[in-house]
């Protein structure tokens, strides 16, 4: 599996719905991002697939601290729903830390505008064909969705994406790119060494 990689999307955007939930989405579908610096990306509908179907255990978070953790899907405070524009979230802080009630009045003030998510991808597929390379995220794994105050793509988190796009630029240049999952993990595990 792929390292984690955190993302904040053009349309991800979090409100407060009354005085007791988040609701919002954090992951857009088809939507083109920023230059990572030598690619964008798009994240694919059926990408949230996985996360949806294995029920995987998905944390919300404030500003992608794990000591904040604000809602759960296996505790029922955090709701992930597929649609179609795409990953919407319900989430229902408890307003007795004060962490979460904080967040709270920010998102219903409009300070707090943003959303972003956490990932491992499974599966991508990259296009190099364009003037600036395309990386779609076919398949991928969730493990948190955040509240973010400024909603952008840190170098630290893009790093891995940018050894996958070399590497996969690389075997494109051969003549060889068409890589399967399996291609994939054998290379992320030849890097890992």
């Amino acid at each position: 599996m792929s390292e984690f990689e955190q993302r904040a999307m053009r349309g991800a955007s979090v409100q407060a719905d009354g005085l007791r939930k988040l609701r919002g989405h954090a992951v857009v579908f088809d939507s083109m991002s920023e230059d990572f610096g030598g690619f964008r990306e798009i994240i694919a509908p059926d990408a949230v697939d996985r996360t949806l179907k294995e029920g995987l255990d998905v944390r919300a978070l404030v500003n992608h601290d794990r000591g904040k953790v604000i809602g759960r899907t296996t505790a029922g405070t955090l709701e992930l729903a597929k649609d179609r524009t795409g990953l919407r979230v319900l989430i229902e802080p408890d307003l007795e830390i004060s962490y979460a009630a904080d967040v709270m009045r920010s998102v219903a003030r409009g300070d707090i505008s943003g959303m972003s998510f956490g990932f491992r991808v499974i599966e991508d597929d990259w296009n190099f064909d364009a003037p600036i390379a395309v990386r779609t995220v076919l398949d991928m794994k969730i493990s948190e969705v955040s509240i973010v105050a400024w909603p952008a793509y840190t170098a630290t988190n893009v790093e891995a994406a940018q050894r996958a796009m070399e590497e996969c630029r690389s075997l494109h240049r051969k003549g060889s790119y068409r890589p399967s999952l399996a291609m994939l993990q054998r290379l992320h595990r030849q890097r890992m060494l």
